[in-house]
């Protein structure tokens, strides 16, 4: 296999020398006013369809043509189109700088807008968030909010009411891969879920992969989210933030050496926690709930082919209630990258990658004093290249090597308490890849997306590992020294997608890829919660992996205006994980002998249709979809609906700028029930009621249904300032949407049992923020 793959490496670099003579031009795209590298510009010459494409991460391309006479056009949405005339005969390195479009010429529709990347690419499942929508969409408190906006696009789905926790098509919440600046977040919300660890005053760009999943991305089975923080302003320095009801913003940046290297800082913190020392009850006085999170960010260019990047993240939750119980829970990362430009051809990018996620647990009881930890670690050392071939080839290959050190739990007491000392052994393990990738632009109408990615997972030593059987009995036990590999496991994953443009306004796709997933969570909740438990792969969890084929029709039209896309699926999932009834998850040393293995599927159609311009723009989505779970240990052996199965869900979002100062929006979703077990019987023993259960996720929650409004309305022009004031109203109607259902013994009617409907929102929330730039 590896003599084949190399084989086909060559072939594929040597196509250019039998080919038609041609010129690379390559450059960056910036913004004229910050220096800021556009992620996802489109680059292309006028006359020839095949010399196009699209800036990287790093605002990078690189593409080639025959010589000759020809225009050069740049597009990037909320921004001025350049058109340029561009003489070539020989290499051309060549870096443009666009200007952001003014709000009076956002209202504005232009006429010959170009089309984009919906039709021509073959990337399915694919979506990028402009921070400017995200800012406009109404939010729970005013916190504008990544997470909460993307469970609004079709096929992905809100954990619960209130929540930042999402799947996608069908895949459970640890089966999503989140990225910030390359490094992995585990953990990616504050109180709970109800806010999410992304300040978007520090984010640049958001993708969202849910299928078709590119060769560079890999690890979990579901969807990657992907999201790029602010390099800094190296142009001038500015501040700004935000003031609102239970929390504050600040950003700083500004050039380190002007036009050569910035920075950007930011931070964000409630204050809940000063209403609570306010308090004049005295059991909550001195209590504590609030979180924080900084960004920080700096960057130098040493010369057009050389830059590094350094970035970080630092964010903490604190919950409290005064000398009876305490819990802290966060994520820290940081980021080097270092970019080199071999030639106008290849660009090169290193990075090295730190990323943690740990809990505290602590109870200041005196007869149940206990303190409990828990971490995940991870170092990871990447090296992505890109090469642009000519003849409509464009090639990206990497490696990257990941360890992984997991403290599953410690618990330590003093000697008055009930409870006994506990420590559960760290796990060790890599978690390598290599990847190699082609988008092939075969003709004016069809490109291929192909690619293979090997992945390998080793557990290692030391401690003592055992085998079970289904039961969950011990079969065996061995002790493994430092180092030593107790179980590895190697997976072929291939990637492909094809695109068919059948004109310049209507497109054809399909895709097939499979994922594997090492890193597995273990939790009986319906999203993630600070006291989640994350295993590797091992002699008894064997890699889960996943299998998705999607097919779709995609049309643009009104010159572009107007977005609409179908998209249907089919996902296959082996080794999947779940625990068995009345499983102890927690402080388990043998927690894998309460999980049993099974498999599922998960199929559905997705329709979206967008408004890119004008002074109304949003969408309309709506999905359509099933997810099933097959496990021995459950339900006979049969079938049943996954939590996350939901057999309806639709979303609509509108923004509409009334004039230069005041926009408006607003938005309503509506979804089926989530799966859920209920008691199908009780027997009573010494006085108190028991109920049993059969079915598991046999029944349905209501439905849920929510509109949120919002409006911004901006400060007068200033020339050294700029402000605004954002209004929102969260829940207007004030909807009961369920987000627990207890029961009991009805307290009214002898000898009958009443279910209990929970709701965290019963009433309509409104909120204020002001914002402010200087």
């Amino acid at each position: 296999m590896g003599r084949y793959l190399l084989c086909v490496l060559f072939l594929l670099l040597t196509l250019p020398v039998f080919a038609q003579k041609k010129y690379t031009i390559s450059g960056t795209i910036r913004d004229e006013a910050t220096g800021e590298q556009l992620i996802g510009a489109t680059v292309r010459l006028k006359e020839v369809s095949a010399a196009a494409t699209a800036t990287n991460n790093y605002g990078f391309y690189s593409f080639s043509a025959p010589a000759g006479a020809y225009t050069l056009i740049v597009t990037y949405i909320g921004y001025e189109t350049i058109s340029r005339s561009l003489t070539i005969s020989q290499n051309h390195s060549l870096n443009i700088a666009l200007s952001a479009k003014s709000s009076l010429k956002e209202i504005v529709i232009s006429a010959n807008r170009p089309n984009n990347d919906q039709i021509a690419s073959p990337q399915m499942g694919v979506e990028k968030l402009n921070m400017a929508q995200i800012n406009n969409v109404p939010v729970l408190m005013g916190e504008k909010d990544i997470l909460k906006t993307i469970s609004l696009l079709p096929g992905v789905k809100a954990a619960s009411e209130g929540n930042t926790g999402f799947y996608v098509r069908g895949g459970a919440s640890d089966q999503n891969l989140i990225m910030l600046d390359e490094a992995t977040v585990y953990n990616a919300s504050h109180l709970f879920g109800f806010f999410s660890t992304f300040n978007s005053d520090a984010i640049k760009d958001v993708a969202l992969f849910k299928g078709g999943m590119p060769a560079e991305y890999g690890g979990r089975l579901s969807s990657v989210l992907d999201i790029k923080m602010n390099d800094g302003n190296n142009k001038d320095f500015t501040v700004q933030g935000g003031l609102g009801l239970i929390a504050s913003r600040i950003k700083v940046e500004g050039p380190l050496v002007k036009d050569k290297g910035s920075f950007m800082v930011s931070a964000r913190r409630t204050y809940i926690d000063v209403f609570l020392g306010a308090s004049k009850d005295s059991a909550i006085k001195g209590s504590s709930l609030y979180f924080y999170d900084i960004n920080a960010k700096a960057n130098y260019h040493f010369n057009d082919k050389n830059a590094v990047y350094l970035s970080g993240y630092f964010g903490k939750d604190v919950l409290g209630l005064k000398n009876t119980f305490g819990t802290n829970w966060g994520n820290a990362t940081g980021t080097i990258r270092f970019n080199h430009l071999f030639n106008n051809r290849l660009f090169s990018n290193t990075s090295v990658v730190y990323s943690n996620y740990n809990y505290v647990i602590q109870s200041f009881s005196a007869d149940n004093n206990f303190k409990a930890t828990s971490q995940i670690t991870d170092v990871n050392l990447k090296e992505d290249l890109q090469y642009s071939m000519g003849n409509g080839h464009s090639l990206k290959f990497g490696i990257n090597v990941l360890h992984h050190s997991i403290a599953p739990g410690d618990i330590t007491t003093n000697q008055t308490s009930s409870f006994n000392s506990r420590s559960i052994e760290q796990r060790y393990g890599f978690e390598n890849a290599a990847y190699v990738s082609d988008e092939w632009k075969a003709n004016d109408k069809l490109t291929f997306l192909y690619g293979l990615r090997l992945s390998g997972m080793f557990l290692l030593g030391p401690g003592t590992f055992k085998t079970y059987d289904l039961a969950g009995n011990t079969v065996s036990s061995n002790t493994y020294s430092s180092g030593s590999v107790v179980q590895s496991y190697f997976n072929l994953e291939p990637r492909f997608s094809a695109s068919y443009t059948l004109n310049d306004e209507n497109s054809v796709k399909a895709s097939y890829n499979r994922n594997t997933q090492n890193i597995h969570l273990l939790s009986n909740s319906t999203s993630s919660t600070p006291t989640d438990l994350y295993v590797m792969s091992s002699n008894n969890v064997k890699p889960e992996i996943a299998d998705q084929v999607s097919t779709g029709y995609f049309r643009n039209f009104k010159d572009n205006t107007y977005e609409f896309s179908a998209e249907v699926y089919y996902k296959w999932l082996q080794n999947q994980i779940d625990y068995k009834d009345g499983a102890q998850l927690i402080a388990n040393q043998d927690v894998e002998s309460q999980l049993t293995y099974g498999s599922g599927r998960a199929y559905g159609l997705e329709l979206f249709l967008k408004k890119k311009y004008g002074r109304f723009n949003g969408w309309l989505g709506y999905t359509l979809s099933r997810t099933e779970r097959k496990f021995a240990a459950i339900n006979n052996g049969s079938y049943y609906p996954a939590r996350q199965d939901r057999t309806h869900d639709v979303s609509v979002v509108g923004i509409y700028q009334l004039n230069k100062r005041w926009t408006f929006s607003a938005s309503f979703i509506y979804g089926t029930g989530n799966a859920v077990t209920y008691p199908t019987g009780k027997y009573n023993i010494g006085g108190l009621t028991t109920f049993s259960y059969s079915e598991r996720n046999g029944y349905r929650q209501p439905a849920s249904n929510r509109l949120d409004l919002g409006a911004t309305l901006e400060g007068k022009e200033h020339k050294k300032y700029h402000s605004s004031w954002n209004f929102g109203i969260y829940n207007v109607y004030g909807y009961h949407n369920p987000y627990i259902i207890t029961f009991r013994d009805s307290k009214t009617v002898p000898n009958t049992t009443e279910a209990v409907e929970t709701s965290i929102f019963g009433t309509a929330i409104p909120s204020v923020t002001w914002n402010f730039k200087f």
